[in-house]
C-alpha cells in the first residue's frame, strides 16, 4: 500500500461521531473477535499431550497465551454455518428464533417485508442496539457481515454499529475482493462507512495481477484483505485511546481467515514448507497469520493502556471445514465439522480474556454450557443493564421471537456458585435444505442437556447427518476419505437414536439410548416441543437488482440494493 493510499484509509477510519455519553467510562471495554470456521484442532492447547514436539504442526502461541491468561470456555456451542451462527451472536438467540439458512445476501421475498432477506429480520434489535442505547458504548464492527445486505436497515450501520469496514457475503478473494459475478462480470465486496463515507471501498482495489499466486505484480498494490481489516481494528483502538475516551469502546472483529478459499501471504507458506499436503499446509499458515493479527491486537490494547479495563472475547462461528480433504481443517478428536451437527461442527474453541476478568479466573477452564446468543445479555450485564427483564419490545410487536440469551458473566467472572448453571439447555438447529445454501424449513435438529446430547436428523433427508467421521491428528488422513458422503442415521427410534453422553464420549462414538430410555423420551418430547415455537420465513431467492444496482451503482462492487 502506498503511503498516499495507507494515509488516505486510515484517515477515512479515524472519522466518527463522539455523542456526548451519559455515564463516563461506566462500562468495560469489549472486544468480540469472531473466527470463520476455525477447527476444534487448529490451536496449540488442543494438541494431544503426547504428541511429539516435532510432530506438532500448529503454531498458535498467541492464543494458547490468552487461553494460559484468560479462561477457556470448554462447552461453547454455535450452529454449524455461517450466517446463522451470526445472526445469533447479533440478536441474542437461538438460530432457530432468527435464521438457521445460510443463502446469499442478495435473496428476497416481497411477500414477507420482516423475513424476506439474507439473515437478521428487520425489526429484531442487536447486541450493537442495546450497547448503544445504555449510552455507554461507542461501536465498530470490522470484517465478516453475512447477516443481511438487502437495504440499508440490513447492514451494521442501521443495526447499531457507527463504523464498519468489511464486506457482507459469506466470503470473498483475499487478493481481489471477488465474490461471484453478474453477467459473467467479477464483483467485489469490500464496504466502508463512518461518518463522512458510505460506499464500496474503491480506493483499496488492488491491481489487476494482485492473486494467491502473484502476490509482487510490478507497479501494482497488493494488499492482503486481512491485513487491512487487522490494520482497520488496531487504528481504531489507537484513534479511541488518543481521543476523549467519554465512552467505552465495543469492537466487533469478525475475521475472513481462516475460510476458504484457502489463501494466505507466502511468507506464512513458507513456514509450514514441511507440511506435505498443500491444502494443509495453506491452513496451518491461514491459522499461524490469524495467531499473529490476534497477538498484535492485543499488544496494541496494552500500548494504548486500554488492556486493563477490556473483556476480550475470541470463539469460532462453527467448526472447521472437512467436506473434502481439500478443505483442510481438523476437528480432532471431535466427530464431523462445519454443515454437521456432530460436536466437530457446533462446538468450537472459546476464550474469554483481558484485563477485566477476574484474576482468580484466569488459567481455568470453565466446562459449563455457553452458546451464541448469550453474549447479548452478558454484554448488556457488564453495561450495568437489568438482564433479567431485558427484552425486545421492537420484536415481539412485531411477532418475532424474542431474547434467548442468558447473562454468563456471573459464571464467566466467579461470582456464582460453584454449581450454579446460567444455561440449563442448548438447542440445535437444522434445516430441511438439501443445499448448503439453499432455503428450507427450520427445524430442531438436536438438543444438549448437562452430560446428554441428542441428535435427530432431518425426516426430508432419511434422518442423515452427515460428516460421521473422526479426523486424525495431522489430517489429512490416509487413505483419502471424503466426510461428507459418510452419514449416520439420527432417528426417533431407540436402535438408530444418536444418543451420546458427551462428557464421557466426547468424539460421539457410543449411542446410548437403549439404556437411558427415559433419557432419550424426555429429550425427543422436548424437542418437539421446542419445534412449536421456530422462526421459518420462506427468504426468497435471488434478486436480479442487486446484480443491476452492483454494476450501475457501485462499479461492480456490491452493496445495499432496494
Amino acid at each position: 500500500m502506498s503511503l498516499l493510499n495507507l494515509s488516505f484509509f486510515l484517515s477515512l477510519l479515524a472519522l466518527s461521531s463522539h455523542a456526548k455519553p451519559t455515564s463516563p467510562r461506566a462500562a468495560p471495554h469489549i472486544i468480540h473477535i469472531l473466527v470463520d470456521d476455525f477447527g476444534w484442532n487448529e490451536v496449540g492447547y488442543h494438541q494431544p499431550s503426547d504428541t511429539p514436539e516435532d510432530e506438532i504442526e500448529v503454531q498458535t502461541p498467541n492464543i494458547d497465551q490468552l487461553k494460559e491468561e484468560g479462561l477457556e470456555l470448554d462447552r461453547m456451542y454455535v450452529h454449524k454455518i455461517c450466517s446463522p451462527s451470526r445472526s445469533s451472536v447479533q440478536t441474542g438467540r437461538d438460530a432457530i428464533h432468527v435464521n438457521v439458512q445460510n443463502v446469499h445476501p442478495e435473496v428476497t421475498n416481497s411477500n414477507d417485508p420482516i423475513g424476506g432477506f439474507q439473515g437478521i429480520p428487520l425489526n429484531m434489535s442487536t447486541i450493537a442496539e442495546v450497547l448503544s442505547d445504555t449510552g455507554k458504548y461507542e461501536t465498530s464492527f470490522v470484517g465478516k457481515w453475512d447477516v443481511g445486505m438487502a437495504t440499508e436497515d440490513h447492514t451494521p450501520y442501521s443495526r447499531g454499529y457507527e463504523k464498519f469496514f468489511g464486506y457482507f457475503h459469506h466470503s470473498n478473494d483475499y487478493w481481489n475482493f471477488n465474490e461471484q459475478k453478474c453477467s459473467l462480470k467479477n464483483i467485489k465486496d469490500l464496504w466502508l462507512h463512518n461518518k463522512t463515507f458510505s460506499g464500496p471501498a474503491v480506493h483499496l482495489e488492488n491491481g489487476a495481477h494482485c492473486s494467491q499466486d502473484n502476490q509482487s505484480p510490478d507497479g501494482e498494490r497488493c494488499v492482503y484483505e486481512e491485513e487491512l481489516l487487522m490494520g482497520s481494528v488496531k487504528q481504531q483502538i489507537k484513534d479511541y485511546a488518543a481521543g476523549d475516551q467519554e465512552k467505552s469502546l465495543f469492537m466487533f472483529w469478525s475475521t475472513h481467515l481462516v475460510h476458504m478459499p484457502l489463501q494466505v501471504p507466502d511468507s506464512y507458506l513458507d513456514k509450514f514448507s514441511d507440511v506435505d499436503d498443500s491444502n494443509r499446509r495453506s491452513m496451518r499458515a491461514m491459522s499461524n497469520y490469524l495467531d499473529t493479527e490476534i497477538g498484535e491486537v492485543v499488544d496494541t490494547l496494552k500500548e494504548t493502556g486500554l488492556w486493563e479495563d477490556t473483556v476480550l472475547v475470541f470463539h469460532a462461528d462453527n467448526g472447521g471445514e472437512i467436506m473434502t480433504q481439500s478443505c483442510g481443517g481438523n476437528n480432532y478428536p471431535l466427530r464431523g465439522g462445519k454443515f454437521s451437527n456432530f460436536e466437530g461442527g457446533i462446538r468450537v474453541n472459546a476464550i474469554v480474556s483481558g484485563g477485566f476478568l477476574p484474576e482468580e479466573r484466569r488459567g481455568k477452564v470453565e466446562d459449563r454450557l455457553f452458546t451464541s446468543s448469550d453474549w447479548l445479555k452478558t454484554y448488556a450485564g457488564l453495561a450495568g443493564v437489568d438482564t433479567d427483564s431485558l427484552s425486545d419490545a421492537k420484536a415481539v410487536d412485531n411477532g418475532l421471537p424474542d431474547y434467548d440469551s442468558v447473562n454468563q458473566w456471573p459464571i464467566i467472572s466467579g461470582q456464582g456458585e460453584d454449581d450454579e448453571v446460567a444455561r440449563e439447555e442448548v438447542i440445535i438447529g437444522d434445516t430441511t435444505s438439501v443445499e448448503f445454501n439453499g432455503d428450507g424449513d427450520t427445524l430442531v435438529g438436536g438438543l444438549i442437556k448437562g452430560r446428554w446430547k441428542l441428535l435427530l436428523g432431518a425426516k426430508n433427508k432419511l434422518y442423515r447427518i452427515s460428516q460421521d467421521v473422526v479426523t486424525s491428528v495431522n489430517y489429512p488422513s490416509k487413505p483419502m476419505i471424503v466426510p461428507e458422503l459418510i452419514f449416520r442415521t439420527c432417528s426417533r427410534t431407540l436402535k438408530n437414536a444418536c444418543l451420546f453422553d458427551i462428557y464421557a464420549d466426547p468424539s460421539e462414538t457410543t449411542n446410548v439410548a437403549e439404556e437411558n430410555e427415559d433419557v432419550f423420551n424426555e429429550m425427543l418430547a422436548r424437542i418437539d416441543e421446542i419445534q412449536e415455537s421456530v422462526y421459518s420465513p420462506d427468504r426468497g431467492k435471488k434478486d436480479k437488482r442487486a446484480c443491476k444496482v452492483a454494476k450501475d451503482e457501485y462499479g461492480d462492487w456490491w452493496g445495499p440494493f432496494l
